[in-house]
């Protein structure tokens, strides 16, 4: 049996990880970015643009057995979102109908973003999506764009995802952030490297057979109020002071479950932000 094969479209962080696992498991893995350099040692590099309509020309030839679609915005704002999200993804199924390539499973990767909730409500994969502003809205369009593509596909909707190089908040609290206690203001992480992990996992599934549901929530196994995890990491780092200019961050907040990833049979290496950070400060992922 032939090695299944994977397009990995947006082939930065978290896909580059991806790309790594699967590359151990035995998989053939091409990585579209800009600049293929960058890729990992293995990867089938794939130069070109999402923003760009032409189709790249290594564009793979042969058969493209999953997509996984794990774009980032350039920009920052709604027609970034726009560039990246809906229109990159359009790019993509349009070259892959120029090939006359249809691949067994599209994984889209969006964000949870599209919940809107404010209140420290608990949510899950069948919670209303009341995303507040452009970036959830964009995400929603884009999650259709996938679902009625003609292409079995499955959502992915990733919480703030932390690891090495992704450290704004260590540098924040190394400067003396402080952010409101109460009420309590829940955030929802991932490791890059669990993100990357859920990824791999559900293809891995969707290659056995395996029935897939539309949608999945990538998160840890422990949201938790902000204050707490600031105050956690302020102990381990051993800040003392508070600087008169830090954030204060006064935001709407909500909590994500994995339990549908978990009852597939997905376990983070991450449970929590404490071994997920300890990791980082400690130079293990």
């Amino acid at each position: 049996m032939s090695a299944p094969s994977v397009l990995i479209a947006g082939c930065g962080d978290v896909g580059s990880r991806l790309a790594k696992q699967l590359l151990a498991a035995g998989w053939e893995v091409h990585g579209l970015r800009r600049d293929v350099s960058k890729l990992p040692a293995g990867v089938i590099g794939v130069a070109g643009d999402l923003f760009n309509e032409d189709c790249p020309a290594t564009w793979p030839v042969g058969a493209v057995d999953y997509l996984v679609y794990c774009a980032a915005a350039t920009d920052h704002d709604e027609a970034g979102y726009r560039a990246a999200y809906v229109q990159g993804l359009q790019n993509v199924l349009s070259w892959l109908d120029d090939y006359g390539q249809v691949p067994e499973r599209l994984i889209f990767v969006s964000s949870s973003s599209v919940y809107g909730q404010q209140e420290g409500e608990w949510v899950d994969e069948n919670s209303e999506t009341i995303a507040a502003g452009y970036s959830g809205r964009l995400m929603l369009e884009a999650e259709q764009v996938a679902l009625n593509s003609g292409i079995p596909a499955s959502i992915l909707r990733l919480t703030g995802i932390y690891g090495p190089g992704r450290e704004w908040l260590l540098t924040q609290v190394r400067r003396g952030y402080r952010v409101a206690v109460d009420p309590p203001l829940y955030g929802n992480r991932i490791h890059a490297d669990d993100a990357a992990g859920l990824l791999a996992f559900l293809l891995e599934k969707a290659r056995q057979g395996v029935k897939l549901e539309d949608f999945y929530i990538g998160v840890d196994d422990a949201p938790a109020p902000l204050a707490e995890v600031v105050g956690w990491l302020r102990e381990y780092l051993g800040v003392t002071e508070w600087s008169e200019d830090a954030s204060v961050r006064r935001t709407g907040s909500k909590r994500c479950s994995n339990a549908r990833a978990k009852a597939l049979g997905w376990t983070p290496t991450y449970p929590s932000y404490r071994e997920g950070y300890a990791a980082i400060l400690e130079g293990k992922c």
